[in-house]
């Protein structure tokens, strides 16, 4: 009787363990899963460098995110990695974030973009602040992807911009314009501002820059040429765009810039896109593709909203009323 109970003791121990156990267990896993319903994703971000745009970009895709309720170090594990605009660190870092395995990756800016798809053909990545990514080999067509990449553009129709800045300055007869040569973002709307320049009848003068160290000297060397410039979206020049600003108003020579970014640091105006939008509606891209569409199935985006940047201050020192900009219509 003595053995008969100590092995009925011995059952009960066990049986109440295993239940502990189960119910551990049980909230390991609930815990586990958000408050989206899903199980925990991993998420790699790619960044070229910082500046405003990029940062911006960034940063609306984590915001929303945690909106939709995909929160870091909850529901969601983020490795976010910059390459400070190095080409050997976009290459270890891709091949990092490709041996991470992630859900998804995100890459912000072309080089980056481009880094990564060659180190990952698997992982679905999604890229933006990208002007032509089919120009850059990275989608088949803008409907069509195809492969495991899409993702949003951040181009804003150039000629537009050029309009703006023809009508704010008409008396400007020799457009400038700065850039980085080595980014594809940048010669696509090089060229393309080029085309409107000459339709309307003007001249163009260009400047190219390799480094932040460079535009100084360029932005003073290309004032003395031109009546005002045109700075495309060029991760560069943005970076060093208060010197840019400096300059144009030391010089009296206006800039126009193509990102709205761009604007508040020596830009005058521009018809522009708000980085954070982008990148929250990138966002929503990445959901689609946890929730487990392809990337090859979603097409890419264009930005969803388009308006008006003004720089107050210098749209005075250039004697420009920036009420009389909105009245036009721009």
């Amino acid at each position: 009787m003595k053995k008969l109970a100590k092995l009925t003791k011995r059952y009960w121990l066990i049986t109440g363990l295993s239940a502990l156990l189960l119910l551990v267990l049980t909230a390991c896993g609930q815990q586990a899963q958000g408050s989206s319903g899903t199980k925990q994703i991993k998420i790699g971000i790619l960044e070229l460098m910082n500046q405003t745009a990029l940062d911006d970009a960034r940063e609306g895709f984590i915001t929303e995110l945690a909106k939709q309720g995909y929160k870091d170090g909850k529901n969601l594990s983020i490795h976010y990695v910059n390459a400070q605009n190095d080409q050997a660190n976009l290459k270890s870092m891709s091949e990092q974030l490709a041996k991470d395995k992630n859900t998804v990756n995100l890459a912000i800016a072309t080089p980056a973009a481009q880094a990564l798809a060659l180190a990952d053909k698997e992982t679905p990545l999604l890229f933006t602040a990208i002007t032509d990514p089919v120009g850059a080999k990275l989608v088949r067509s803008l409907a069509q992807p195809g492969g495991n990449i899409t993702g949003t553009t951040d181009l804003v129709p150039v000629a537009g911009q050029i309009k703006l800045l023809h009508q704010l300055f008409p008396q400007a007869k020799t457009i400038g314009l700065l850039y980085n040569a080595a980014e594809p973002n940048s010669l696509v709307q090089v060229k393309m501002a080029k085309a409107a320049i000459a339709k309307l009848g003007l001249h163009t003068t260009s400047l190219t820059v390799a480094s932040t160290n460079d535009v100084a000297q360029a932005m003073t060397s290309l004032a003395a040429k031109a009546d005002a410039v045109y700075v495309p979206a060029d991760n560069v020049v943005a970076a060093a765009m208060a010197t840019v600003g400096k300059v144009s108003a030391e010089k009296k020579v206006p800039v126009v810039p193509a990102a709205s970014t761009m604007v508040p640091a020596g830009g005058v105006a521009t018809n522009g896109i708000d980085y954070k939008k982008l990148g929250a509606q990138t966002a929503r891209m990445a959901i689609k593709i946890i929730k487990g569409q392809k990337p090859a199935d979603l097409a890419v985006e264009k930005p969803a909203d388009v308006g008006l940047v003004v720089n107050q201050k210098l749209a005075h020192l250039f004697k420009i009323d920036p009420k009389e900009i909105v009245r036009s219509g721009h």
